[in-house]
């Protein structure tokens, strides 16, 4: 994940114990991945409960990485909204200083 928004340049690790909200937010994300896989597997396919339970355990560790991201995405904007003013492309900043040009971090 981007340290910054490229658009507005917010810096989405607003705080260590913000990972912790995204947390919570990941448990119930990873029930629905979890179920989807259930369903298709158990319900769609017919197979017995030891295969169904294997796919789960596939499924969820292979999206790990896109519950994370989504977790946190769904986290941060219960805190913050987009401002289409504060965009880069509304701005007059010249690309050197863009985020993605920025040699600060």
């Amino acid at each position: 994940m981007e340290e910054r928004c490229s658009h507005c340049s917010t810096k989405y690790k607003i705080e260590p114990s913000f990972f912790f909200g995204a947390m919570y937010v990941s448990y119930p994300v990873g029930l629905i991945f979890a179920g989807i896989a259930f369903i298709l597997s158990y319900l769609v396919f017919n197979l017995n409960l030891i295969h169904t339970y294997l796919i789960i355990v596939l499924v969820m560790f292979a999206a790990l990485p896109v519950i994370l991201r989504l977790s946190r995405n769904i986290w941060i904007n219960f805190f913050m909204t987009y401002d289409k003013t504060k965009s880069i492309g509304n701005r007059n900043v010249p690309k050197s200083l863009s985020p993605k040009n920025s040699t600060f971090k």
